[in-house]
């Protein structure tokens, strides 16, 4: 480039410099004169073959007939088979005569091929080694890949709350990614051990399925991985699953296998064996993702049954707090009906029951304690505990209520807790005519109803004060007559105090109660307990509601079984003398 070759030229901005007089004396108002550009120098030209030796890519320069003219050093080390001054058909290497060349793999090498015309029907090839590059690439969208799996997998992973499900979708998973069979066995429980397998038949999706192996039965790799170690003993691993019968469909010939522990909370959740047929390998990448997913489906299993396990415990606490049904006595038939406040919790601060008696009566009782939910219902635990125990010292209801109070003050005021419970409780004791006496006592709790066999609805009159309050609560006692057929009916307030009707906020009401009930003397004391319940919800509707419990108490009569259902009982005698003493 001499000085002439820059005067008049383009500055870069889209403007074409030209002299000019105003400019020129702008230019030298504003800044001093410029020096003259030195003129050209006669520098020598380098050799362009100096020049080319030191690109990164190597250049292989052809005449028109072919012949290879120039030979850079890179690409005399990349293609050895090309030799200066011969024909560059004569090296044997295809790519190079391609008429689309691009990459190809020579020597070991990956090489990438450029073809560029020259002048004189000449030519020249740039040949450039990107096998660094390539692979770089390559590990990156590998590493991508196994990321999206990985993400895939705990997505997947993280619904499953049942370990059965949860082992399913971890075999499942991971065929064919990690594995053609996948086996996971989790750890023994009673001497067994559940196992799930997933295997690919072509391009089909994997089957499933599953079986149980008792805990001496297993491999003793599958031990040694139970075990918390990756077997190293690899040889017998394929021999020792295909004796398991867990590679139906696998040649053991030429296949591979690896056993690894899925992490526990202390020791591991199970073992997951992967293998795959002849020609796939596992290498330290495919081991390292096999190592991930069996981290992840650790975690899964291990959230699994650990909610399993707090699902057992909640069952088994929600069944030693809900109410317990009547013992069957002589002449009496029971009927009962429950709804908590929570009906996803099964269980709150109503309660009811009986407990047999050495003289052939029974005592019975129906009561509710303050408050809802799990903390109502272990009070209600704790009380029934304390009847139960109370009533084989004291069966006099009146003084029974009261041992029953000073119980639970000592057990409120150690805890701290403040609860209190208003209780109906009584014993009932069978006549030889069919008849039943019903001697109750009342704890601050709505008073019982009598359904006579004439089809009226007594109230009957029953007061007294709460229970677990004050250390001697005036209790109120009252003796109750039935004749066979007539019936007494206990309930909570969760019943009158329902809310709901055209509003939703009215309550049901003891006088929408003893409409309910009239005409329901025939009624069998489950129907009768079952229709409160009823009447109740309907009135609700969906609102919430408090605890509602029932209790129903039927004279069944000589020689009758106190059974539900039977046709609606007959008439029966509406002149028995029955007696109501305060």
């Amino acid at each position: 480039m001499t000085a002439a070759d820059v005067r008049g030229a383009d500055p870069g901005d889209g403007r074409v410099s030209t002299p000019g007089t105003g400019r020129a004396r702008a230019r030298s108002a504003a800044a001093p004169a410029l020096p003259p550009l030195a003129p050209d120098r006669g520098l020598p030209t380098p050799d362009w073959s100096e020049v080319v030796e030191h690109f990164r890519e190597g250049l292989i320069v052809c005449d028109a007939d072919g012949v290879v003219r120039h030979l850079s050093p890179v690409a005399e080390r990349l293609v050895p088979e090309v030799v200066a001054g011969e024909v560059l058909a004569a090296a044997g290497v295809p790519a190079l005569l391609a008429a689309d060349p691009g990459e190809f793999t020579h020597h070991g090498r990956r090489l990438r091929l450029r073809r560029v015309p020259l002048s004189a029907a000449r030519r020249c090839w740039y040949v450039e080694d990107v096998t660094e590059s390539v692979s770089r690439a390559d590990a990156l969208l590998a590493e991508r890949a196994r990321s999206a799996f990985l993400a895939v997998v705990g997505e997947k992973l993280g619904n499953p709350l049942h370990p059965d499900r949860a082992a399913a979708a971890v075999v499942r998973l991971a065929v064919p990614t990690v594995a053609d069979a996948a086996v996971l066995v989790l750890a023994p429980r009673s001497g067994r051990a559940r196992w799930w397998r997933a295997v690919r038949a072509d391009d089909e999706a994997p089957a499933v399925d599953s079986g149980v192996l008792a805990a001496t039965a297993l491999p003793s790799a599958i031990v040694e991985g139970l075990g918390g170690a990756e077997p190293h003993a690899l040889d017998w691993l394929v021999e020792q699953a295909v004796e398991a019968g867990w590679l139906p469909g696998l040649d053991a010939a030429g296949a591979t296998a690896r056993v690894v522990p899925l992490p526990g909370r202390e020791t591991p959740a199970g073992v997951l064996l992967v293998a795959r047929r002849a020609g796939r390998w596992y290498d330290d990448a495919d081991l390292d993702l096999v190592r991930a997913f069996a981290a992840r489906a650790g975690a899964a299993l291990t959230t699994a049954v650990l909610y399993r396990d707090q699902a057992e415990v909640a069952d088994t606490l929600q069944a030693s707090l809900l109410p317990v049904e009547p013992a069957a006595a002589t002449g009496v038939q029971w009927g009962t009906a429950y709804r908590p406040a929570q009906a996803g919790l099964r269980i709150g601060g109503d309660f009811y029951g009986s407990h047999r008696l050495v003289d052939g009566g029974s005592v019975f009782f129906l009561g509710d304690v303050s408050g809802k939910g799990v903390e109502a219902a272990v009070f209600t635990g704790q009380l029934r505990q304390c009847l139960h125990a109370l009533h084989r010292v004291e069966s006099q209801p009146g003084r029974l209520l009261k041992l029953l109070n000073d119980a639970l003050l000592e057990t409120t005021q150690a805890h701290g807790q403040g609860r209190f419970a208003t209780m109906v409780l009584g014993v009932v004791r069978p006549h030889r005519d069919g008849s039943l006496t019903l001697t109750m006592a009342g704890g601050g709790h709505l008073p019982p109803l009598a359904l006579r066999a004439s089809g009226e609805v007594e109230v009957v009159p029953l007061s007294g004060m709460l229970i677990g309050v004050v250390p001697d609560p005036r209790i109120g006692e009252v003796t109750v007559h039935l004749a066979p057929g007539e019936t007494c009916l206990l309930y909570s307030d969760g019943v009158t105090e329902a809310r709901g009707g055209r509003r939703g906020d009215e309550q049901f009401g003891a006088e929408r109660l003893l409409h309910a009930v009239t005409g329901c003397h025939r009624m069998p004391a489950p129907a009768l307990a079952e229709r409160i319940e009823q009447v109740t919800c309907d009135w609700l509707g969906h609102g919430d509601h408090d605890d509602i419990a029932v209790l129903a108490l039927r004279a069944t009569g000589p020689g009758r079984p106190g059974r539900h259902l039977h046709a609606v009982q007959g008439p029966t005698a509406a002149d028995r003398p029955r007696e109501t003493t305060p």
